[in-house]
């Protein structure tokens, strides 16, 4: 995989920066954390060479000086929203993120409920979270919110709510996912903070659009096509713009909110010490790009990644057309079409000749490998086991797994499990080859080559099971698949 992203000078000044706005406000910050702390793939994607938890690297540099606030909406609880990803509800994904920043020294101050209006799950929650040990804060619906600033900074608004007790120059206001409430949890704190003689200020941490890269740059363009479906927009921040008149970039819903939150800062502290939504920012990754050309290329694989995604979901009507006409118009606005990822006609071409479902893989090189479904193997196991022999430069004609050893397994499929496809996935195609590797060197080149596939570009001509979607995924491997299913039985 080619580097576009130094990881390592992006860790350093990354924290450097925070530590700067750290002590810009008098050593209590509180930085609402947008994006995911853990497993950032989104990121490792179009930035080659981030590593998908690096902004939990960064915080542990600066981990003696920080604290974690997790926020949950109480509408969330009481909807038991879901994380797509992980299938995670949200209550049992604060859970999940609780225990994991504390295992690895971090410290979790406590959970904040967001917009409380005495739902029962809420009420659940807290008690839950009571016997686990975590403290527990409630946060209430404002009327108005958020364009009734007289009220919202007032007894009757943030005074409501409960002061979270920290202990840290810098709190981390994080979420399972979008809608939590953190920029309210923050400007909650500034609001009883002052009240308390404390001077505190706010910042945001979040990764995308990157404000010192062009409007249109293929990195921004592919945070568009990632957050598609909840129709965000990068934009020209104007504010930054006619304070200083430099070109940035923003995002909509940030841009929309800050005359609200310059409002809202004027109230508190008497003045807003930011003059764009640009300012509030602390994002460095700009900065760290040493290739513009292998993050834009990168960046251009994953606009068109996110629109078969979008095509597959709506085959399983998990999205809508709104959607899907985005990612086409972001396809133009970056100039490219699907001719551009190069395993689909290599798979969509396998496929025409032999009739079958077909799979291709990119290697790092750029040869372009393809499998097909046959009697004994579903493609995607058949193209994965044709990639490892070119890695290992095994011959195409060696069986890496004897087909005598593939027919047991497929009658202990349908015979014993009850399954109807006899064929390997790739989960049982990479067991037998472990089974083989003990006996077989060749094998074992083969099974040792499998780090190799990490980043390589997959395109699958029918929709595959979940299984070989895992597997994929597991191995770090970028799949894509046709809108359509098998036609045979799978």
């Amino acid at each position: 995989m080619n580097i576009g992203f130094d990881n390592q000078k992006y860790l350093q000044m990354q924290s450097a920066h925070i530590q700067e706005r750290i002590s810009m406000f008098g050593n209590k910050l509180y930085l609402e954390f947008g994006g995911k702390l853990f497993d950032d793939y989104h990121a490792s994607r179009v930035l080659p060479g981030f590593e998908p938890d690096s902004k939990l690297k960064m915080l542990l540099q600066l981990k003696d000086q920080a604290e974690i606030v997790i926020a949950i909406s109480a509408g969330a609880l009481e909807r038991s929203k879901t994380r797509r990803d992980s299938g995670l509800t949200y209550d049992l994904e604060v859970i999940r993120l609780a225990e994991a920043f504390s295992k690895i020294g971090l410290m979790v101050g406590s959970v904040v409920i967001t917009q409380y209006a005495g739902q029962p799950a809420a009420d659940l929650f807290r008690r839950k979270l009571d016997a686990l040990g975590i403290r527990c804060y409630i946060h209430y619906l404002i009327e108005g919110y958020p364009t009734n600033v007289e009220k919202i900074v007032s007894e009757e608004g943030y005074g409501k709510n409960d002061y979270i007790v920290t202990s840290r120059p810098l709190v981390v206001v994080t979420a399972p996912g979008p809608g939590s409430g953190k920029m309210a949890t923050c400007l909650s704190q500034l609001y009883h903070e002052h009240r308390r003689g404390i001077t505190a200020g706010y910042a945001k941490f979040e990764t995308f659009p990157i404000w010192n890269l062009p409007l249109k740059h293929p990195v921004n363009l592919a945070y568009e096509a990632a957050t598609a479906d909840l129709n965000d927009v990068n934009m020209i921040d104007p504010f930054h713009l006619e304070a200083y008149g430099v070109t940035t970039v923003n995002y909509n819903r940030d841009v929309e909110i800050f005359p609200v939150l310059s409002a809202m800062f004027e109230e508190i502290l008497g003045t807003c010490p930011y003059k764009s939504p640009t300012d509030m920012g602390v994002n460095m990754a700009g900065n760290c790009i040493i290739d513009d050309e292998v993050c834009r290329e990168a960046s251009r694989q994953e606009i068109i990644r996110r629109y078969y995604n979008c095509l597959c979901d709506l085959k399983r009507g998990n999205s809508t057309s709104a959607v899907q006409y985005k990612l086409e118009l972001l396809m133009k606005q970056a100039g490219i079409t699907v001719a551009d990822r190069r395993v689909i006609a290599a798979a969509m071409n396998r496929e025409a000749d032999t009739g079958a479902p077909c799979v291709a893989i990119e290697l790092p090189d750029g040869a372009l490998v393809t499998g097909k479904t046959s009697a004994l193997l579903g493609s995607a196991a058949a193209c994965l086991l044709n990639a490892l022999k070119i890695l290992a430069g095994i011959g195409h004609e060696v069986h890496l797994v004897s087909p005598d050893a593939i027919r047991p397994i497929q009658s202990l499929k349908t015979g014993y499990l009850g399954s109807q496809n006899p064929r390997l996935h790739t989960d049982e195609i990479l067991i037998a080859l472990s089974v083989s590797a003990a006996t077989d060197s060749q094998a074992a080149r083969a099974l040792a080559a499998l780090p190799l596939l990490k980043g390589c570009e997959v395109h699958s001509s029918v929709l595959l099971s979940p299984v070989d979607e895992g597997i994929f995924k597991k191995l770090g491997m970028h799949l894509t698949c046709e809108p359509k299913t098998e036609e045979k039985t799978q």
